[in-house]
């Protein structure tokens, strides 16, 4: 039957092949219309439907329409990569979700679909169908297969797909083993930010990453699908969280915080050797040497043009309204950055998506970073070179240089940050509610967080074009930490029954030569690990709470479980415990590693106001797991309060403990790290 809205995610099914090929487990068909076929399949269209179509499970019929209008879309090319930074790129795929949004019902939906997926290059299609499927009101609840599972060799090692080519051609369906991705094969141990790689390279916080920028697109002809509640603001803590996530990490590998990029003439002293080949452009990713010192851009191929002078003057206009307290709009008049929408402005002019309130002005800073470190290897062109994985938002986290570049962004949206006035006391406490202690319990021991390596297998099929059919799992290796437990004593001395929001923080305890970190770089390195509400009747409440329910992370599950082990119609009650969204950081890489030793880490909570933080909205039937990176979709951030709340401003005071309020409490913790490696359970 024509229009199941179901049938969008074969589209997803082996990108590259096409959709006249059998998709599914189903091994379903699209019939299309003769005119439907491109000129070098047209002549053999009848011998075509007859070979895909005679031993298939199930025909789709697809509606004949008047096609949109798709000269703007198809103008990249079918086999080039495909970049959300790239602004031309930007445009076309702003003009595809348009025509997929604008499909009266599913059935138009699916006819587009079919005559795109033959045409139009895979990766821009993917991005545009995926969210549309988000945003539709008559495609939501439908999910969308992990762009790990669709195009794998943006995420893994591609001798990889050589074993899997190998192993699906001569081993039957049922007896193949798992094909090992290998841990650390990009580059040697001689190379001291090796040591992180298994953070950079990890597939779910690159796919964190990826889905991030899936839920928040940059341009749509409907505003609403670009301008959700406080997106800027949600762009500066989101990447604020991983630097701060990122440094911890480095800490405990031995490894200093990370370096800003700043000086956009100086050599950036990292190189990076991706070795990811991509199978729809067929080459590999270009590396970028040691030392490499990013140049002025002249590539017409990408209808880019910008010199590093530029970048240059984007940021001093981005720090002068910042030193001026307001932003110049096109009318000329100023639009003041005050404490409650000021970093959502920066945010959005930071981002440069179209619902930045002065671009001429302001630019394209963070994405053009992206771009012209990403075509340091080649800017002119010469070589016929595509940009390196910083120009990707899959592939960018994997690079030591993107933590350096967004280090730097961070430190521009601080100084907004440093011009707001301190939290007083009066802001910070709670009053009678009293925080007497934190503690965390789990198989580490008390106060111990414990972390190790685990073995998960991802499946590979759906993203092996032209190559025989079945299940190809892949086995990779990833950190992961045991639960525990928050036990947190909280006394009601008001007589009353109260809300309180719960707001959970880790951070390091000293420097990288073991010193205690002055507070301004403590605040800056606080990790969120939870927030949630609770009920805080009279008298003394122990609260538990589970590390499984931080509102930062998604299930492993969530992250990787593949579409077809999914039961029932979307919003049905088989589905139910199915139904996600799939933004969220990998509940794996919650903790950094640790040390064998027993990394020491601090942890801190407060409790606030519940009254004075919630946002009044209805959340049935919306994902609200991951809120504080994500946001919760079609609806307005769930907590009133600064994101980062109470360490998003600078303090004067001189330490952790000088800044506690009596509804707060810290607790002195390890990370104990055991070096060795389990299979993860299969569900």
């Amino acid at each position: 039957m024509s229009g199941n809205k179901q049938d969008l995610l074969l589209f997803f099914d082996r990108p590259t092949e096409p959709c006249f090929m059998q998709k599914g487990e189903d091994n379903a068909v699209f019939q299309l219309p003769e005119h439907y076929y491109p000129d070098k399949y047209k002549s053999a269209s009848a011998q075509l439907e007859s070979k895909f179509g005679s031993d298939s499970g199930r025909s789709i019929p697809i509606r004949n329409i008047a096609l949109p209008d798709l000269s703007l879309p198809m103008q990249l090319p079918y086999n080039d990569q495909f970049s959300l930074f790239v602004p031309a790129h930007r445009q076309l795929a702003g003009r595809l979700i348009d025509i997929f949004m604008n499909m009266r019902d599913v059935a138009d939906l699916q006819s587009v679909c079919a005559y795109c997926q033959l045409r139009i290059n895979p990766y821009m299609f993917n991005y545009c169908l995926s969210v549309a499927i988000l945003h539709r009101p008559d495609t939501k609840g439908l999910n969308i297969p992990t762009f790990a599972e669709t195009f794998p060799d943006k995420f893994v090692d591609p001798k990889v797909f050589r074993k899997a080519r190998e192993t699906t051609t001569v081993v039957p369906e049922g007896s193949r083993m798992p094909v090992i991705i290998p841990q650390n094969y990009t580059a040697a141990d001689a190379e001291p930010e090796q040591r992180v790689a298994y953070f950079r390279e990890d597939i779910g916080i690159n796919l964190h990453h990826w889905h991030w920028h899936l839920v928040y697109p940059f341009e749509a002809a409907d505003r609403s699908i670009v301008d959700k509640d406080r997106r800027g603001e949600l762009l500066y803590y989101m990447h604020q969280q991983i630097i701060a996530r990122y440094n911890m990490e480095r800490l405990c590998n031995n490894l200093p915080r990370v370096t800003r990029y700043n000086d956009f003439r100086a050599p950036i002293e990292e190189g990076y050797f991706p070795k990811l080949d991509s199978q729809v452009a067929s080459r590999a990713w270009p590396p970028r040497f040691a030392n490499s010192v990013v140049k002025d851009l002249d590539r017409p191929v990408d209808q880019i043009r910008v010199d590093v002078t530029t970048l240059e003057a984007w940021r001093d206009r981005f720090v002068q309204a910042i030193e001026e307290g307001a932003i110049d709009l096109p009318s000329g008049r100023k639009l003041p950055l005050d404490e409650k929408t000021g970093i959502d402005i920066l945010g959005n002019l930071m981002e440069a998506s179209s619902i930045s309130l002065n671009p001429a002005k302001y630019g394209d800073f963070h994405n053009m970073g992206h771009v012209v470190i990403s075509y340091a290897h080649d800017p002119d062109h010469r070589h016929l070179e595509q940009f390196g994985v910083m120009g990707d938002s899959s592939t960018a986290m994997r690079d030591p240089v993107f933590y350096r570049w967004h280090a730097y962004v961070d430190d521009v949206f601080n100084l907004h940050k440093a011009k707001l006035p301190a939290y007083t006391p009066q802001q910070l406490d709670f009053p009678s509610i009293r925080v007497s202690s934190i503690s965390v319990q789990g198989r580490g021991g008390a106060n111990t967080f414990a972390t190790q390596w685990e073995q998960s297998t991802v499946e590979l099929s759906r993203g092996l074009d032209f190559q025989p059919r079945g299940s190809m799992p892949a086995r990779f290796t990833h950190l992961q930490h045991e639960d525990f437990m928050y036990n947190i004593e909280v006394n009601n001395t008001s007589g009353q029954s109260m809300m309180g929001t719960v707001r959970i923080f880790m951070a390091p305890a000293g420097d990288e030569s073991g010193q205690p970190l002055p507070f301004e770089d403590q605040r800056r390195m606080m990790v969120e690990l939870d927030k949630f509400s609770t009920p805080l009747p009279p008298g003394n409440n122990t609260i538990k709470r589970s590390s499984k329910d931080s509102s930062v992370t998604i299930p492993f599950e969530r992250t990787f479980r593949s579409q077809d082990s999914r039961r029932g119609e979307p919003g049905s009650a088989e589905a139910a415990e199915f139904d996600f969204c799939g933004c969220g950081w990998p509940h794996h890489m919650l903790l950094p590693k640790g040390t064998a030793q027993g990394y020491p880490c601090v942890l801190f909570v407060q409790v606030t106001n519940w009254n004075e933080d919630r946002v009044e909205q209805d959340l049935v039937g919306s994902c609200n797991d991951a809120a504080s990176y994500c946001g919760i979709r079609d609806r307005k951030y769930p907590d009133k309060r600064a994101m980062g709340f109470p360490f998003d401003r600078p303090n004067p005071a001189s330490s952790l403990s000088d800044f506690l309020q009596p509804n707060m409490a810290v607790q002195q913790c390890r990370i104990k790290f055991t070096d060795a490696t389990r299979i993860r359970a299969q569900n």
